[in-house]
């Protein structure tokens, strides 16, 4: 027994000795893939340093960058407010009231996040337009000129109606979980159900909603496309204007990305105020609250959902149906390989990011030190930071190599040799790809990843399995539904994407979002419909990540 005994010990010892080693192997990893997709940041920081505070200081005071400062501050303000507005009653009306047909409403309330936002906005200009199809029709009535749609309240009504499914989403999310018992103790203490929606249930759904908010706000910021189709000036605009421009002032890019950096620094400072000081109590056995029963409401309700359903799905999708009824002469011949190659760049960004997330995911759910949470916020940053500012900031990485050698342990030339040879090449876009969606697949494995029991693994290593070994036949099988999550939503987002990949697309590469840029900006918006229909196809298969982890309440 005795020597039993110490067999067993010495064979935890040794377990425990390896863990650990895989342990700080693990923490190795995360670290060095935080440091990497927090390159770009680093990069355009030490760009803005060599020319100089007085000079940047002297840009920033220019009138025409105090105005595109308040522009995107006020878009983004309207944007908030008005998916607040909209996204909030919807998601109240799909859980807590007797609306007809919910489940059906709950599906048409998300599915306007499949459309990106500049296919919106050129579908809404092809439509209200001066010279739309609004005023076709309206033209043998006598009506010679209708609003235009340009400006700050086009923009505007264009992102909310793309983006208000944020906060719908996590608003209904958090009035699902919501204990419905805390509403009717309430109303036994004589409050009105006004009341007790205010005093109730605002406070316990105040997370979800702030999240959402925060989802909108950090959308609107660094939306490049709306904007520019609707001729508002904002920074993302600007920025990509600049950059291609000649005779811009020396620094006015990177200035604009840093007071963008620094308006988004702001916007996550106050959702995490916001959402820090309110705490909402989830109760496992929670159950729902009686229905509102809306009476006559119903149909003022209905008439709502039906108008935001026609604004979001039927006047894009109504718009793009038609240009391709009617087709018409184009210079432009949509070839398949386009949608090729988005497909191709798609699966790449979302195969890299899901291997970079599992050492992520791995240290920050089986670890709570600062230095875990540290990796894991990083990976955050090209969430945050927009397209365009990544795009300029690869930009400046490889077109300028002495960015690195003040860190990097190797000489000026080889250095210069390196990121030079990857300017506008595919795998430096996919690299962008990566930075700005990797926390999609983080945050998805790593929620797997802390539903896994730790015993399991620990089981499988004192049967003599390898760290290695114990996560490839445990660990893996057990969380491949969250992998396969995050890999699909980096991969639908990245087909979406467009600053980045307008920026960084290789000369000759054109994918369906650069393709439907370049026969939108020749005018040829019918040569735009099949790659346009191509794209929302693609990205309405998010529907079905959405649909899984949703819990519909009949």
């Amino acid at each position: 027994m005795a020597a039993s005994d110490r067999l067993d010990r010495l064979r935890n010892d040794a377990t425990g000795d390896a863990g650990e080693a895989a342990g700080f192997s693990l923490a190795v990893t995360a670290g060095a893939v935080a440091a990497v997709v927090s390159l770009p940041v680093v990069v355009l920081l030490a760009r803005a340093a060599d020319y100089g505070l007085g000079h940047l200081l002297g840009l920033v005071t220019q009138p025409s960058s105090v105005q595109v400062a308040v522009n995107s501050i006020v878009l983004t303000g309207i944007t908030t407010v008005g998916c607040v507005l909209v996204g909030v009653p919807l998601a109240v009306l799909t859980v807590q009231t007797d609306l007809p047909f919910r489940r059906f409403w709950t599906v048409v309330g998300a599915l306007p996040l499949v459309v990106p936002s500049y296919i919106g906005a050129f579908t809404f200009i092809a439509a209200f337009g001066p010279r739309g199809e609004l005023a076709d029709l309206l033209a043998p009535l006598g009506v010679e000129r209708i609003p235009a749609i340009y400006g700050l309240h086009g923009a505007a009504l264009v992102l909310v109606l793309f983006t208000y499914p944020y906060v719908f989403l996590t608003t209904r999310a958090a009035l699902i979980s919501f204990d419905g018992t805390l509403v009717e103790a309430a109303r036994t203490l004589n409050h009105s159900r006004w009341e007790s929606f205010k005093r109730v249930t605002v406070p316990q759904i105040l997370p979800g909603v702030t999240a959402g908010t925060l989802l909108a706000s950090l959308y609107a910021l660094s939306d490049f496309g709306t904007p520019s189709l609707m001729r508002y000036e904002v920074f993302t605009q600007q920025i990509y204007v600049a950059q291609r421009s000649l005779g811009v002032p020396e620094g006015y890019p990177a200035m604009l990305s840093l007071q963008l950096l620094a308006i988004v620094a702001v916007v996550l400072a106050l959702e995490s105020r916001v959402g820090g000081s309110t705490t909402a109590y989830i109760s496992r056995g929670a159950r729902q609250p009686n229905r509102i029963e809306l009476g006559a409401w119903k149909w003022p309700a209905l008439a709502f959902c039906s108008l935001v359903a026609v604004l979001c799905l039927g006047v894009p999708l109504g718009v793009l149906g038609w240009w391709l009824y009617r087709g018409g002469e184009t210079v432009f011949q949509f070839d398949p390989t386009v949608a090729w190659n988005s497909l191709k760049v798609a699966v790449a960004a979302a195969l890299a990011a899901t291997v970079l997330a599992l050492p992520v995911a791995g240290y920050g759910a089986r670890s709570s030190s600062a230095l875990s949470t540290v990796f894991d916020r990083l990976t955050y940053v090209g969430y945050a930071v927009p397209g365009v500012v990544i795009g300029l900031a690869l930009i400046y990485l490889t077109t300028s190599a002495d960015l690195l050698t003040w860190w990097l342990p190797f000489g000026e030339d080889a250095v210069t040799g390196v990121v030079q040879s990857v300017y506008k090449t595919v795998p430096l876009l996919v690299f962008a790809y990566v930075v700005r969606f990797l926390p999609q697949a983080v945050g998805t494995v790593r929620s797997s990843v802390l539903q896994v029991d730790p015993k399991l693994t620990e089981a499988a290593r004192t049967l003599g399995r390898s760290s290695s070994a114990a996560f490839r036949e445990v660990t893996l099988p057990l969380i491949a539904p969250g992998v396969a999550a995050g890999a699909a939503l980096v991969f639908l987002t990245t087909m979406k994407e467009l600053p980045a990949t307008l920026l960084l697309s290789p000369i000759g590469f054109e994918t369906l979002v650069t393709y439907i840029w370049l026969v939108r900006g020749a005018g040829s918006y019918g040569a735009a419909a099949i790659p346009a229909l191509v794209l929302v196809g693609v990205s309405a298969l998010s529907m079905v990540v959405i649909l899984a982890q949703e819990r519909y309440n009949g």
